[in-house]
């Protein structure tokens, strides 16, 4: 992928819908490997070592690339701030999954579009959403809640409520992004922000908490450490902070309501779980709310 200047544009088109379904997709994957590795890795631990590798390959990346890193551009109160909001949104997910099925948290980590959407336009008027396009938004978020209804009877409250203050969190960051025009930046220093404060931000908190550092690196725990390393933390997020700078904020964040579908797709999987009709009429009703908040 070409990470050079683009205008902006106010519709997603091939090259977004495409980049954007690879991406939830994994993130999908990503919250059931999280999960799956969490016996042999603390959560912090985890989060944070993917954090060091990713900010080492974004680094090797911007010095192949010619990008610069350090130079004074007014960036960088803004720029850590949105490192510290990703610092604890992952905080929030990484511990809430101890306590909760992974799909289960997912869905209410994908609340963040609502924050966007409610948020953004307060700073963006040009993010503002028409009403069809806020049915779209109930539409894919009615869709999510229903695959997922058997699950919220049960127990797991600490768990939701990581889930959702890591969605505000997510909302939080884009706002925060968008707001202080942080997108005029090359997408890897964007990245770079998140990427380096957040790691040493998750190891502070690892240490602080008592987090054994010499779990058991078995062949599994390298292998889903790598991958959330290089396609997670480097490749999926470059990928999204690059789509924060040419597409509309708002539109983008709608697809991520694929996600939790995705997740639980890949849990049923991963668990020998047979896929519902509930699944089936949940992604249909996915789909017919990204095409309202996309039109034109």
């Amino acid at each position: 992928m070409s990470f050079s200047p683009r205008p902006r544009k106010d519709h997603l088109d091939a090259l977004a819908v495409g980049i954007l379904l690879m991406c939830c997709m994994f993130w999908g994957f990503q919250q059931v490997l999280v999960k799956a590795t969490m016996a042999e890795l603390p959560p912090l631990f985890q989060s944070a070592v993917r954090g060091v590798g990713a900010t080492l390959l974004l680094w090797l990346w911007c010095q192949w690339r010619g990008v610069r890193l350090f130079d004074r551009d007014g960036s960088l109160w803004a720029g850590l701030l949105v490192g510290c909001l990703f610092a604890v949104e992952f905080a929030f997910i990484y511990i809430g999954l101890q306590h909760t099925s992974a799909s289960r948290l997912t869905v209410f980590l994908y609340t963040s579009p609502f924050w966007v959407a409610a948020l953004l336009p307060w700073f963006i008027r040009t993010e503002r959403l028409r009403p069809v396009q806020w049915l779209g938004m109930a539409c894919a978020f009615a869709a999510v809640v229903f695959a997922l209804r058997e699950g919220f009877g049960g127990g797991g409250a600490t768990g939701d409520l990581m889930g959702l203050a890591a969605g505000a969190l997510w909302g939080l960051t884009t706002v925060a992004i968008r707001a202080a025009n942080l997108t005029r930046l090359a997408a890897e220093k964007l990245l770079f922000y998140q990427l380096a404060v957040s790691t040493v931000v998750l190891l502070l908190l690892s240490n602080g908490m008592g987090e054994p550092w010499d779990g058991h690196w078995s062949g599994f725990a390298i292998g889903s450490v790598a991958v959330q390393t290089v396609i997670g933390a480097f490749a999926s997020y470059l990928a999204w902070m690059w789509m924060l700078g040419h597409y509309p904020a708002t539109k983008i964040s709608a697809f991520v309501f694929l996600t939790p579908l995705f997740a639980l797709l890949f849990g049923m999987l991963w668990l020998g779980e047979a896929v519902t009709l509930t699944l089936i009429l949940s992604l249909t009703l996915v789909a017919v709310g990204i095409v309202l908040v996309n039109r034109k």
